[in-house]
């Protein structure tokens, strides 16, 4: 198995030992399926930022731990991978462990494995439950500070949220589908993904109390537990069109946005209005598409870059971070779509 880092340097990588580094590099037995592929995906981490570690500087080992659909990981990594060359002196490596559908119980033996590890930060979206606060907390008195990246846990002693305002989101959303619907009939679903992820919980309180000034008469119903998945939200969706045939908008807080429209394509209709949260591909097709009216998005290079100065902040590698400041909501339609995407 070709490759250019040392055995020491993958075995931190991969969270493993070096004899067992060194017995999947040579073919030898004794190693599980599974922990074999952790060293492999350890290799392709360290190739991806390799540039980084040829650079000099203070080092930092940072971990990042998401509880997310497969297209927020991976945004979540690329721009992170994006932004580490950037904060030059210092030389960042980071370790991903992200998964679709994780019960907060996995995550905490994930958070806790990192803490016997050993690590310089770690950069969580995880549900607010009480466990992960306490995992969180155990994190800290190990000596690992903790950043919650869009979603917060607000009782642990985590260092900073980075994000956005999410009530004001929610806000936004409502008055971009009043304005949208105007006397047009017919109620709005708000879709989120998990009851317990506090981002979403607060996109649709802000939702809902925004609704209540601007369009006091017309029905908000809540559908919950799509998991941000195309299949589960289609699902979801199609029962709402059954019980209300007269549906008019759509915000979608938690994603899963082409199983969403796939429902009303399957019931012969089209929302009047579908607002959503990001740019991420299939996204910016439904928007080309005409199919979503507006994403309200924020870039997520900055709050990355924001994670890792916080976690050099707290190790004395940087003056004081200013005082938290919520990320930029930016209202994306088709005619003014980024360009590159």
């Amino acid at each position: 198995m070709a490759h250019q880092f040392t055995v020491r340097e993958i075995a931190q990588q991969a969270g493993v030992s070096d004899a067992t580094v060194d017995r999947v590099l040579h073919g030898r037995p004794g190693v599980r399926p599974s922990t074999a592929g952790q060293v492999r995906r350890a290799m392709q981490e360290l190739e991806a930022q390799r540039h980084q570690l040829e650079l000099t500087g203070r080092r930092f080992l940072i971990d990042v731990v998401t509880d997310a659909p497969a297209r927020f990981n991976n945004a979540v990594r690329a721009a992170l991978e994006h932004e580490l060359p950037l904060l030059r002196p210092a030389v960042f490596r980071a370790r991903f462990h992200q998964h679709e559908r994780w019960t907060a119980g996995e995550c905490v033996v994930e958070l806790d494995r990192i803490a016997s590890l050993g690590s310089h930060g770690v950069i969580l979206k995880a549900p607010d439950a009480p466990e992960m606060a306490a995992a969180v907390d155990r994190l800290l008195a190990r000596g690992v500070p903790v950043v919650t990246l869009a979603t917060d846990v607000p009782v642990s002693r985590r260092l900073a949220y980075v994000g956005i305002d999410n009530r004001s989101a929610g806000a936004t959303a409502a008055y971009l589908i009043s304005q949208w619907l105007g006397s047009r009939p017919g109620g709005v679903a708000v879709t989120v993904s998990n009851d317990s992820f506090r981002g979403e919980e607060e996109r649709e309180m802000g939702f809902r109390a925004a609704m209540r000034r601007l369009d006091p008469d017309r029905p908000v119903s809540y559908l919950g537990g799509s998991d941000g998945l195309d299949d589960s939200a289609r699902t979801i969706m199609a029962a709402a069109l059954a019980a209300d045939p007269a549906l008019a908008g759509v915000y979608s807080i938690g994603g899963g946005n082409r199983g969403l429209l796939a429902a009303f394509e399957e019931a012969g209709r089209e929302p009047a209005v579908f607002v959503g949260h990001d740019l991420n591909p299939d996204n910016v097709a439904l928007l080309r598409a005409g199919r979503i009216n507006a994403l309200l998005h924020h870039d997520l290079h900055q709050d990355l870059n924001r994670c890792c100065r916080i976690l050099m902040c707290h190790h004395g590698a940087l003056p004081e971070v200013p005082a938290t400041e919520e990320s930029k909501i930016d209202v994306v339609t088709p005619h003014n779509i980024p360009a590159g995407l």
